[in-house]
């Protein structure tokens, strides 16, 4: 009986441990990730006005402008999938 309470004992305090490592985790992932947003929003803001200029002027840009653009928003897409499967 002894053996079963300090079994159950050591169960308790395993789940306690890992309860709090990973309460600990998922705060300093939520840091991480408020910080992978806040440069996703940094560069949202720079490359939106570009894409607003590029979309008025579609047909009229330059191929190199386009591909630039295209990269930018390619790498902002990859930027918010991970975020997003991070979430």
């Amino acid at each position: 009986m002894a053996d079963a309470k300090e079994q159950m004992t050591k169960a308790v305090e395993y789940l306690k441990q890992q309860r709090d490592e990973l309460q600990v985790q998922l705060h300093l992932a939520k840091a991480d990730a408020k910080d992978e947003w806040a440069g996703l929003e940094k560069q949202w803001e720079e490359i939106r006005p570009k894409l607003e200029a590029a979309r008025e002027e579609a047909g009229k840009t330059a191929e190199s402008v386009s591909t630039a653009l295209g990269l930018a928003i390619d790498e902002l897409k990859k930027g918010y999938e991970r975020l997003k499967g991070r979430l």
